[in-house]
């Protein structure tokens, strides 16, 4: 039976599936007006505020927009905002680099949402830190005002703007709402700046390992990475003048807070010299702080865009590490209207819970596995970095641990071409499975060993 009929299949995903289509076909072409909620509600036999849900999510794609005396008018037939074309995710540009196994990062995905597995590789916070009381009472204040809400605002919902750019300064980051847009997350914000901004076959600069390499934003709308070296304080700015950036042929892509996938923060000296060096090189950056605000011991340095004078820096943050990967809502903060979003949610409870999670990791760690590898002590963020000592086969520790009911990411889905390397993730699974995980993952390592 097609998911769309089946009975658990959601209303609001059938709506928006329906008007998707009605879209595609050009049976709705850009311009029209879509029928009214009081319409499809009763098309689809549900209450108005299903149809709400439907109407903002399909906003959020860029696909419609609500016209102040118009109604709701379709204004794309694209899945991106800023391109005319959908990008090629099965092309990828040849850069010369070590490419990660696609059947690898397919089988992951696709494993994430198997619920009898212990989720290592899982990249968001388990749903037991989730604060569903507190957010139930902040959506039902929202509901009361939901006749102010609007989309006539091109850049995104003035009032969050106006918070966001509040949010900000107290950072150091001085940024109008008129300098703020609103996207659906993180993935959108880079999306958009790779079709919108960059020109085909420049050159995107980045961390080596790094979390882009098994996502393909870049190359898939014709960008070539270009790794750079780190060490303890993040990105090695000597690495730069080594890459020869062009000028307005690269820029620079950095996760400095609690880098994804080794968990390093770069010092705020590091901030201060890369910088400089960007800007002698006319290198734009693009600064993802997404993991900004799960600080465990103490506030991390301010960010690159606090430090810009010349509008070097694109800001690009989101609420899906720091609150729930469904919530998408995303900001870019820069000279111009792009693309940023920040996580505006109190932390501190998520920050209790992360801490001990990252000390039950680090002791299982340093119970189970000491004599088979080392690891490094994250300040903040999701992840440990371990370096596997022995020589052992990755894809056979990735398949015995998935027998065993244990998902891992491999360290070769970031680039990380030389040694034995995994990312774990203490920010999903539960303590008892944290510990008994590792256990077994020592036991495999042992086993492996030749």
């Amino acid at each position: 039976m097609n998911q769309e009929n089946s009975s658990s299949y959601p209303k609001y995903k059938q709506i928006i599936d329906f008007m998707k289509e009605k879209i595609a076909r050009g049976e709705w072409p850009i311009g029209s007006k879509i029928p009214s909620q009081r319409k499809l509600a009763a098309m689809f036999d549900v209450n108005r505020s299903t149809v709400i849900t439907a109407l903002e999510e399909l906003t959020a794609d860029g696909l419609i927009e609500g016209k102040m005396g118009k109604g709701t008018i379709v204004i794309n037939n694209t899945w991106t905002l800023l391109a005319t074309t959908p990008p090629d995710w099965n092309v990828h540009v040849k850069s010369g680099m070590h490419r990660p196994s696609q059947a690898m990062v397919q089988d992951i995905n696709e494993s994430e949402f198997n619920s009898n597995l212990i989720q290592l590789s899982k990249g968001e916070l388990s749903p037991d830190i989730f604060p569903k009381d507190k957010m139930k009472y902040a959506m039902e204040k929202v509901a009361k005002n939901m006749e102010v809400l609007g989309y006539e605002e091109p850049k995104g919902y003035f009032p969050l703007r106006k918070e966001l750019s509040a949010y900000m300064k107290a950072m150091g980051i001085e940024s109008s709402p008129d300098s703020i847009l609103i996207v659906s997350g993180a993935l959108q914000a880079l999306q958009l700046i790779s079709i919108g901004l960059l020109q085909k076959n420049s050159s995107v600069l980045l961390e080596k390992p790094s979390y882009l390499y098994s996502l393909h934003v870049f190359q898939s709308a014709g960008m070539k990475l270009k790794g750079l070296s780190m060490d303890e304080e993040g990105i090695k700015v000597t690495a730069i003048k080594r890459a020869d950036p062009q000028e307005g042929q690269a820029i620079l892509y950095t996760n400095p807070c609690f880098h994804n996938p080794t968990g390093t923060l770069m010092s705020q000296k590091r901030r201060y010299d890369l910088l400089k060096e960007c800007e002698e090189h006319q290198l734009p950056i693009i600064e993802d702080d997404l993991y900004r605000e799960l600080w465990l011991n103490k506030q991390p340095p301010l960010p690159l865009k606090a430090l810009d004078k010349n509008g070097h820096v694109l800001y690009v943050s989101s609420l899906s590490k720091t609150l729930s990967p469904g919530l998408r809502i995303g900001w870019i903060v820069g000279p111009e209207p792009v693309i940023e979003r920040l996580a505006d949610i109190k932390m501190e409870t998520v920050r209790t819970e992360l801490r001990t999670r990252r000390k039950v990791m680090l002791n299982a760690l340093e119970t189970y596995a000491g004599d088979v590898a080392t690891w490094t002590n994250p300040e903040g963020g999701f992840f440990i970095w371990v370096h596997i000592q022995p020589s052992i086969s990755m894809k056979s520790l990735y398949s015995r641990a998935l027998k065993r009911g244990i998902l891992l990411n491999s360290g070769s889905i970031y680039a990380q071409e030389t040694g034995s390397y995994l990312r774990l993730s203490y920010a999903y699974a539960s303590l008892p499975d944290i510990d008994r995980s590792i256990k077994i993952l020592a036991e495999l390592i042992r086993e492996l060993q030749v």
